[in-house]
């Protein structure tokens, strides 16, 4: 190579990074988790697709292509979290107990997992406002029944059968007590604070409220003695 040339130097040719794949799955579970937390702050009307995307890393055009609507995502966050509900209790391993302690250990299950998914609470606090209107479009929700009825209604027949339990329980309506005594304190936490003054959402005063409901079931639950 003669004096004084140039030498063009050496470029290193690197290939394009890859493009990271989509993966549909986990997507739609962001979207889910995402438009879950915006329904349960500001219902149906107040929830904003916007936010959702936000939170969600996406993009409106995602919320479209995997579930169709606003009101189709709404949807699918409640079938979401009711499906979750339907897949614990059925991991429920409480039928070898007997019939009054099966009942008390159902009751313990509901109030847990309300205490621990607040937005399942404020979700259907906001739908019952809304007379059910969207939850009563879900197929799916309609298949879920509660196996948690069916155990009650086998506990309540081996109770009536051993003379454990009162006569003429009604599964439904026991089902109903127990999801009252384990929401009414949450979905009316602040008022009832603000208006007694107390702390509703002390642990101690919801370990106190558990004693009593416990109290309450069992003396509604026992055979009156003859």
């Amino acid at each position: 190579m003669s004096e004084g040339s140039v030498v063009a130097p050496v470029v290193e040719r690197r290939g394009r990074a890859p493009a990271r794949k989509r993966n549909p799955v986990q997507s739609r579970a962001r979207i889910l988790r995402a438009a879950r937390d915006e329904f349960a702050q500001h219902g149906f009307a107040g929830a904003r697709i916007d936010r959702i995307v936000r939170k969600a890393g996406s993009n409106p055009r995602m919320i479209y292509h995997y579930f169709g609507s606003k009101s189709e995502l709404y949807v699918a966050v409640l079938e979401a979290a009711l499906g979750d509900l339907r897949a614990q209790e059925l991991r429920l391993d409480v039928e070898h107990l007997d019939p009054l302690e099966g009942l008390v250990q159902l009751f313990d299950f509901m109030n847990d997992h309300f205490e621990g998914n607040l937005s399942l609470v404020r979700l259907l606090t906001n739908e019952n406002l809304q007379n059910a209107k969207l939850l009563r479009t879900s197929k799916r929700i309609r298949e879920m029944s509660s196996p948690v009825l069916s155990m009650i209604s086998r506990f309540i027949a081996r109770g009536e059968a051993d003379g454990m339990l009162a006569p003429d329980l009604d599964p439904l309506r026991v089902y109903v007590m127990m999801v009252a005594l384990s929401q009414f304190h949450l979905s009316n936490v602040h008022t009832l604070s603000v208006i007694f003054d107390r702390d509703l959402s002390d642990p101690r005063w919801r370990a106190a409220r558990r004693a009593d409901a416990h109290r309450m079931l069992a003396a509604y639950f026992r055979r009156p003695p003859i």
